[in-house]
């Protein structure tokens, strides 16, 4: 799975961004991986994130687990010094989410509520950001749960062994 994820992070990594970038850009620029999160770090402008893929994948209708094909599985937290976002969370599902959708993060006995546009889901707010980010640093697993356009309920179950680490070092390189 370690190689499966440093593989698919380094030939399609993806920057995402609410701000000046496009939603979607590739990197190579992997600078450091922390157990099951990697760093990434580009120049011109600076911006530096943290990502991981699910460990575990389970994806339902109507009650019964289906096999479904999807696309990137992801989660990050990205620092955008020049755009003044130091920590913003976000996922991508990998399928189109319904306007107006929703997300459920779990981490430990708190819940937060994501909100979505295309393929992408972000906190509300950057105090969200922190409120999240404070809660990985305690937990052991982030699972998100989303419903597609097609009505598939997915659950994706995200370690956060490393997640310290690799957001320290993060942080570090874009002042965070």
């Amino acid at each position: 799975m370690k190689k499966m994820l440093q593989s698919m992070v380094v030939s399609t990594a993806l920057v995402l961004a609410t701000g000046p970038l496009s939603a979607q850009e590739q990197s190579t620029n992997r600078v450091a991986s922390k157990t099951d999160w990697s760093v990434f770090v580009e120049d011109n402008p600076t911006q530096c994130w943290i990502v991981s893929s699910p460990k575990e994948v389970v994806n339902t209708k109507g009650g019964r687990v289906v096999a479904v094909t999807r696309g990137d599985t992801l989660m990050f937290v990205s620092y955008w010094p020049g755009a003044g976002k130091l920590g913003e969370v976000s996922f991508t599902g990998g399928y189109p989410y319904p306007d107006g959708a929703t997300v459920s993060l779990k981490i430990g006995d708190s819940t937060y509520e994501l909100f979505t546009s295309g393929e992408t889901a972000w906190a509300p707010t950057p105090a969200d950001d922190n409120k999240i980010i404070a809660a990985m640093k305690r937990g052991a697993n982030a699972v998100i749960t989303g419903v597609s356009k097609r009505g598939t309920t997915t659950k994706d179950s995200f370690s956060l062994s490393g997640f310290t680490a690799a957001l320290a070092d993060a942080s570090k390189r874009c002042g965070g």
